[in-house]
């Protein structure tokens, strides 16, 4: 039999063998505890962290798509920018065009304004001087270039197709024959005959007195009796109401009215 010091010792080897068990399994299971929470957490860092690459990579994706749209926009730019310069330049040149034309155009209206002025004046010189047929008419012309002068709409080369277009009125009366009812500075109302810038008789509407203007006395004056048939058909031929036979109509000169 074992002695009890002996039994002590062997009751105090074996606990603190057991106790050491216990620790190591201890230690072991705290270990493994560890383990598993540090793979737990390197899992879960790992897929935050892939999280993160997939956001960055599709923020990647993101940013060179935009990048290249923006390199395809700064191209169109570019080219736009040309163009644009190419019209900028044209304009710029038309400009010049327009503003040499303009400085052209404003010495050619020095020249060409007092000219058309003086024609006007002229128009109306003649109109005064001429034969009084239409006289309404023609002094009204005149007066209408005389406005239109001072029209800022009406251009130089309007205002001098106008002239020449009344100049050309006034040159067609003196080859034309033309009758058409008028009014005698009496007031009186007749049927004129004007045969070119030479001739310019009057019958009254009852065709019972006729007249023509003297260009001696700057007068209407009445003529004979005579006459009366020959004015009226010459009036009827003026209006096409007749076949066209001038030969009985006389030509009127001062010496015809001191028959009366």
């Amino acid at each position: 039999m074992l002695n009890h010091k002996n039994s002590n010792n062997i009751f105090n080897k074996t606990f603190l063998s057991i106790v050491l068990v216990f620790a190591v399994a201890n230690v072991n299971a705290q270990q493994l505890k560890t383990a598993v929470q540090v793979a737990v957490d390197t899992n879960q860092a790992s897929a935050a962290a892939q999280v993160r690459i997939d956001t960055l990579s599709n923020q990647t994706d993101n940013l060179t798509s935009e990048y290249r749209n923006l390199l395809n926009q700064i191209e169109s730019l570019r080219a736009y920018n040309n163009q644009l310069e190419n019209v900028v330049n044209d304009q710029r040149e038309q400009i010049t065009a327009i503003n040499l034309e303009m400085t052209t155009l404003e010495q050619t209206n020095r020249a060409v304004v007092p000219m058309i002025i003086e024609m006007i004046d002229s128009l109306g010189q003649l109109v005064k001087a001429d034969i009084p047929f239409k006289l309404e008419d023609r002094e009204n012309r005149i007066m209408d270039l005389e406005k239109m002068l001072s029209n800022s709409d009406v251009t130089t080369a309007e205002q001098y197709r106008k002239v020449t277009e009344a100049y050309s009125i006034e040159l067609d009366y003196g080859s034309s024959v033309e009758a058409y009812t008028g009014n005698l500075p009496s007031g009186k109302q007749v049927d004129f005959l004007r045969v070119g810038r030479t001739t310019l008789v009057y019958q009254t509407l009852n065709q019972e007195v006729s007249g023509w203007w003297n260009p001696v006395k700057n007068d209407f004056e009445t003529l004979d009796r005579k006459f009366n048939s020959e004015i009226k058909e010459a009036i009827r031929i003026a209006q096409k109401q007749a076949s066209p036979n001038l030969a009985g109509l006389p030509v009127m000169g001062a010496e015809t009215a001191g028959g009366q």
